[in-house]
């Protein structure tokens, strides 16, 4: 327990939520605070896991739902407007990135640069015309409150 209690602590480089962990429970607090820590200004290592990006982003561009899901050091993508991707979440050189590629051959998210996350937000820089989107954290399988679906998926 003490152990835990140190990791947590140690893990807590500026943390928003206060780095109590994800649901208090003592198994858990240990890994989430392993996980999140690899994403911190330090860069702990080119194969650290994603950490903060773990999870399913959801956005709007052009009218067309985006859907980004993140699990480990694996990216998928997903578009109304007809991409479907899937590649790699990771860290290169500190800095957390997000490399896809489109069946449809689109490369406008094939290379992207995590600006920031939180464990509500996150913002990418995609290289090329498509520039920053910000994607909001999907929890519990649910569309996150105020994120606009009308028309969608017509």
């Amino acid at each position: 327990m003490v152990g835990a209690l140190t990791l947590t602590a140690c893990s807590d480089d500026g943390d928003s939520d206060g780095g109590s962990g994800k649901d208090g429970a003592p198994s858990a607090a240990p890994s989430a605070s392993a996980s999140a820590d690899t994403g911190g200004a330090g860069g702990a290592s080119p194969s650290a896991p994603a950490g903060e990006l773990e999870g399913s982003w959801l956005t709007t561009t052009d009218g067309n739902a985006v859907a980004l899901m993140v699990t480990g050091d694996k990216a998928a993508l997903f578009a109304t407007g007809g991409s479907v991707c899937s590649g790699t979440a990771g860290e290169e050189s500190g800095t957390r990135t997000l490399r896809l590629k489109c069946t449809d051959g689109n490369d406008d998210r094939a290379n992207g640069t995590v600006e920031s996350v939180d464990g509500t937000s996150l913002k990418v820089k995609w290289q090329g015309s498509l520039g920053e989107e910000t994607y909001t954290k999907s929890e519990g399988g649910s569309l996150p409150p105020g994120l606009p679906t009308a028309g969608l998926g017509s």
